[in-house]
């Protein structure tokens, strides 16, 4: 699709709109991109980082919205692109370490052995979404995290929704099997 330039009075609404747009579904999906980045990078500081990332990134960009077919789907992805360069620049060692150190806070907090036992397996949940490859990871968050159907995800990614649904099986098997290990 060829994109004509518009007037620069028509462009100024335009990217009024746009900016709308991408600000209004910021506050819609803040919580479901912050839960996915949780889930690529480890830690929540590192999310709300990524998250700002992603945000600035999609603010660069929002010229081209006219462009996008489906904004969440389009804002997710940025999202797991963004995720993947700050885990990558900050290594897996680093992470690793403050998870270590996290489960070694101590609080003052009274918590049931529900909560506890809920978090535990939360955490397992969490790393073993983490071991996934990264187009499993891809496939699975898109579709958890962010609602999006196989064809969705495969128009998003490029690839034929049948290799959507051969990742995603492939990923829901790793992760039974993580899970059933521990």
């Amino acid at each position: 699709m060829k994109l004509t330039r518009l007037a620069p009075r028509a462009e100024a609404a335009d990217d009024g709109e746009a900016a709308r747009s991408l600000v209004q579904a910021f506050a819609l999906y803040q919580d479901e991109l912050l839960g996915t980045l949780f889930h690529l990078v480890g830690n929540v500081e590192d999310a709300r980082d990524a998250l700002q990332e992603t945000f600035v990134k999609c603010w660069r960009n929002r010229d081209g919205l006219s462009v996008v077919e489906n904004l969440k789907a389009w804002i997710f992805r940025v999202a797991l692109n963004t995720g993947r360069d700050l885990r990558r620049a900050t290594g897996r060692r680093r992470r690793l370490l403050q998870e270590g150190a996290h489960e070694m806070l101590v609080t003052t907090e009274r918590h049931t052995r529900s909560e506890l036992e809920d978090a535990e397996e939360l955490a397992l949940v969490r790393r073993a979404v983490s071991d996934l490859r990264p187009e499993e990871q891809d496939v699975f968050l898109l579709r958890q995290n962010a609602g999006l159907t196989y064809d969705q995800i495969g128009r998003e990614l490029g690839i034929p929704p049948g290799t959507v649904r051969t990742r995603m099986r492939l990923a829901i098997a790793k992760l039974r099997a993580a899970l059933a290990a521990q």
